[in-house]
């Protein structure tokens, strides 16, 4: 399954509990609707104030093609699309997004983890949008990740559901893939993760502490993005 993930900032004239009023009521009605989209989900920040996002929308699609033709592809910003919903969905978010300041990623959704059978409406998500070191490849980069750091990952406690999420145009994506670990509680979270804005956050036992370690060897941890928040499905055609 294919994924277009938007990190959300609000306009600078809107306050947050603002901004999510107007992305439920009124964006959220067109966006479900755009052509070709199977699943639609949104993940609301359980702490805004120190959240670096005010939200992320995630928009599947069965094909890669159906993807750019909605939302258009790595590196192009400006995308202008012709079909009638994808084009007013476009044309409102300049109602309530900082669309310059929206990082987003185009990728391909691998489960290493699933406890849920896919149901993740209500559960706690952190979501981390990475970046390799410098000297790294991002062919050697995800050759770590997937053969050395997922091991450890997906076995995390408290862990429910782990996804990872690769670019399907490297060279044009803004980062080199996405994290998504998913938890029925969101003080196991903390305690695994870290809260929002403890980015020196050091666990100190189990399989989170060994994971949070070997972070130094693939990441550049300071340039890493990363949001918590609650999952919220909207729609789902699946």
């Amino acid at each position: 399954m294919y994924k277009h993930v938007a990190l959300l900032v609000r306009q600078d004239d809107r306050s947050h509990e603002e901004f999510v009023d107007y992305w439920q009521t009124n964006h959220t009605p067109i966006a479900k609707e755009i052509e070709g989209v199977v699943r639609y989900q949104q993940v609301l920040p359980t702490d805004p104030e120190n959240a670096e996002f005010d939200g992320i929308a995630e928009l599947y699609f069965e094909t890669l093609e159906d993807l750019h033709a909605a939302l258009g592809s790595p590196g192009s910003r400006d995308y202008d699309p012709t079909k009638d919903v994808a084009a007013e969905a476009r044309r409102d978010v300049d109602n309530f997004l900082a669309i310059d300041e929206r990082p987003r990623l185009i990728g391909e959704e691998i489960v290493q983890k699933d406890e849920v059978s896919g149901d993740t409406d209500g559960l706690y998500k952190h979501s981390a949008f990475l970046v390799r070191q410098n000297g790294m490849s991002h062919e050697e980069f995800v050759d770590y990740w997937q053969e050395n750091h997922t091991p450890i990952a997906r076995e995390i406690e408290g862990v429910v559901k782990y996804n990872t999420v690769l670019p399907t145009d490297p060279e044009n994506a803004e980062f080199d893939g996405v994290a998504e670990l998913y938890f029925d509680d969101l003080e196991k979270l903390y305690d695994a993760l870290g809260s929002e804005g403890s980015r020196d956050y050091d666990p100190d036992r189990g399989k989170a502490k060994e994971a949070r370690e070997d972070v130094n060897n693939f990441l550049a941890i300071d340039e890493r993005p990363r949001l918590i928040g609650r999952e919220r499905l909207v729609t789902d055609e699946g």
